[in-house]
């Protein structure tokens, strides 16, 4: 019986959970959308959302807690400037896990697309 046991193990050791929940999170803040499968965008998706609530107030405290977790200067500066002030009227929710119709070709797994709510508008090509 597995009573009491929070979690999903993802069949990973305890350390590469944490590493792989990092580097998708670092993934996520530098391209505002990762293409995963859909059981590691749920196990991410609450991690990256911890962050983005850290990053509404610009404080060194919740810099530094921040670049504890994520281990990386641009996500972090990122999450601060850019992220933290476009999500400050919303209380939460900032992520979505959209399923994809087609399967991962090699297990057959399922993918899921893990983005930003809002995402920033790309810059329309300059007119000549």
């Amino acid at each position: 019986m597995r009573h009491r046991k929070a979690g999903k193990k993802l069949g990973r050791t305890s350390s590469h959970r944490a590493a792989m929940a990092r580097n998708m999170a670092v993934s996520l803040i530098e391209h505002e959308r990762i293409v995963t499968t859909v059981p590691k965008a749920k196990n991410v998706k609450p991690f990256v959302e911890k962050l983005v609530t850290l990053s509404k107030q610009a404080t060194m405290h919740n810099r530094r807690q921040v670049f504890a977790q994520v281990r990386s200067k641009a996500a972090t500066t990122k999450l601060f400037t850019v992220l933290g002030p476009r999500f400050q009227a919303r209380k939460g929710g900032y992520c979505r896990v959209l399923k994809l119709a087609k399967n991962r070709l090699g297990d057959n797994g399922e993918r899921a697309i893990l983005e930003f709510v809002e995402r920033t508008p790309k810059e329309a090509p300059a007119a000549e």
